[in-house]
């Protein structure tokens, strides 16, 4: 499992002119399962995904497709976790 942490490297103006297209990115995303949860950070300084994948090839392959990362609009650290507790809803996410 892996987190990804989205920083903002540009004004929100440049942001917003691309976040429609980043929806819709995000939309993919989960219709493939490979998005879990998703939201932007308090204050809106960028944005976190938390993300399903074989490895972290993987994932770099999904950032690649995202309007904020081919508009150079956005910073990404990727940190990859292991869960090991959750709640009994998300369970199905230790296997």
């Amino acid at each position: 499992m892996y987190i990804i942490s989205l920083t903002y490297k540009v004004p929100l103006e440049n942001i917003d002119q691309y976040l429609a297209d980043h929806v819709t990115y995000l939309n993919e995303q989960y219709e493939l399962g490979h998005f879990l949860m998703s939201g932007k950070k308090i204050p809106r300084v960028g944005g976190i995904i938390l993300a399903k994948a074989k490895d972290k090839e993987e994932v770099k392959e999904m950032i690649s497709k995202d309007p904020f990362y081919i508009n150079q609009l956005a910073e990404y650290e990727v940190i990859e976790f292991e869960p090991s507790k959750s709640t009994k809803e998300l369970e199905y996410l230790l296997d």
